[in-house]
């Protein structure tokens, strides 16, 4: 495990990233499917698919018009080659019955109604599918760890080191994922879609997908937004030490500073003991010269007073 960040490298972020958009995709179908049985779509879809074929009726669209055209469809329509081929007197009734069908309240409720319901559905299954994917599996995994990254190794951290709380967890997961990255997108593609689109959806979606970009290739970490937002950065797992909590990360850099000085602390040590000995020894070569002088002038004075 090493300290400093260990960057996950661009082939296992794709791959668990893939892995996780393909688990994305399975359960958000299938909590739209719950939720439209719920909120009772099918039923306001019912209602409009009965009044489109008592308009078909009574302008007798059948006459012209193919069973394919008519069975089950939500609103009077054809493409513009197929309504060229028709004469001007079938123009004239098919227009007259998609214009009145407009008019019907009855079938403008269930439409709005259905439309309603729709962006509804969507809203809620990919939120609830980023809040069960990027949210709470992260939390029971660990190390902000979804199933892509669980099964290749990498893991989400703090900038500093430390490991995600949930509440940075649902601030990435709600406003970088689901709020900037996803939403926008979406909406903007229904309105390019139903034709209510304008400029700016094109040039919202072109600053989003370029910030991707530029964010992916110039930062050091290959930081998506949803990261820079959260303040987080995803790592390879294996060799990534992440602290627990900032004390522990406090504590764990005194130890690497400890370390880092003890060697020269011994050496300073070591050298000081050195002299002191030396000092010791110079002492004791002073106090045995001061002895052999000592005896030698009392010997002297024996000596001199035998003499005399």
């Amino acid at each position: 495990m090493i300290y400093d960040l260990q960057k996950a490298s661009m082939w296992k972020r794709i791959s668990a990233f893939l892995c996780d958009i393909i688990v994305f995709c399975i359960v958000a179908v299938g909590i739209a499917l719950v939720l439209s049985t719920v909120l009772g779509i099918d039923a306001q879809q019912e209602k409009m698919v009965a009044i489109c074929d008592q308009h078909a009726q009574s302008y007798g669209l059948s006459d012209f018009m193919t069973k394919e055209e008519l069975d089950g469809a939500l609103s009077i329509a054809m493409t513009q080659e197929r309504f060229d081929t028709l004469t001007k007197e079938q123009q004239d009734i098919f227009n007259k019955a998609s214009e009145t069908l407009f008019q019907n309240e009855e079938y403008l409720h269930a439409y709005g109604m259905a439309y309603q319901l729709a962006l509804l559905v969507l809203t809620f299954s990919i939120l609830i599918s980023h809040l069960i994917l990027e949210f709470a599996i992260p939390l029971w995994f660990k190390n902000g760890q979804t199933i892509g990254k669980k099964i290749f190794g990498v893991a989400v951290m703090r900038i500093d080191g430390v490991k995600v709380s949930p509440l940075i967890l649902l601030v990435r997961t709600v406003l970088g994922k689901y709020a900037v990255e996803t939403m926008i997108p979406v909406f903007s593609l229904l309105s390019l879609l139903f034709g209510t689109a304008n400029n700016l959806t094109g040039i919202l979606l072109i600053v989003l997908a370029g910030s991707e970009i530029a964010l992916l290739i110039f930062t050091p970490a290959r930081t998506p937004l949803h990261d820079m937002l959260a303040s987080t950065v995803t790592v390879d797992f294996a060799s990534q030490m992440i602290f627990d909590s900032p004390e522990e990360l406090l504590e764990y850099k005194k130890k690497l500073h400890a370390e880092s000085v003890a060697p020269h602390g011994f050496w300073e040590a070591s050298a000081q003991d050195e002299q002191i000995e030396q000092v010791e020894q110079v002492e004791q070569v002073e106090q045995t010269v001061e002895d052999t002088a000592e005896e030698t002038v009392a010997e002297d004075s024996i000596d001199e007073e035998q003499n005399s």
